[in-house]
């Protein structure tokens, strides 16, 4: 069967309003190096790993008309082995957490805001 669009993921969009402060913010978050160079726009993609989506970070810098409206859902999960950690973690970044530590039967997960206020998750898978 010929397929003319491919099943996978390449990137995931989150919209910010401050670039130069998503991307230190997404990179401390990550434990990732900001890249040198001029970051004023209109997008930063932050390399998640070999064959994994990155998350592209978009300011719309040259959309006169844009109007930024955060996510009040999860826009996707990140993975961490320790919860806990995870969750240190980004308290001490100084993210307004959404919800606490939730423990399910297969997995436990948070939900945290970062600095305009999308909301991301949290997630371990319990084995």
């Amino acid at each position: 069967m010929f397929k003319t669009i491919e099943n996978r993921i390449d990137t995931i969009f989150v919209h910010v309003s401050d670039l130069e402060r998503s991307i230190k913010w997404y990179s401390e978050l990550l434990g990732l190096q900001v890249r040198e160079g001029n970051h004023i726009g209109p997008v930063y993609t932050l390399n998640m790993g070999d064959r994994r989506p990155g998350i592209t970070l978009d300011n719309h810098i040259f959309e006169e008309n844009y109007k930024f409206i955060p996510s009040n859902q999860p826009l996707f999960n990140l993975s961490a082995s320790d919860i806990n950690a995870a969750f240190a973690h980004v308290t001490k970044m100084g993210a307004e957490i959404v919800t606490e530590i939730i423990i399910h039967p297969d997995l436990e997960e948070f939900s945290f805001k970062d600095p305009d206020g999308n909301i991301l998750m949290v997630c371990t898978c319990i084995s």
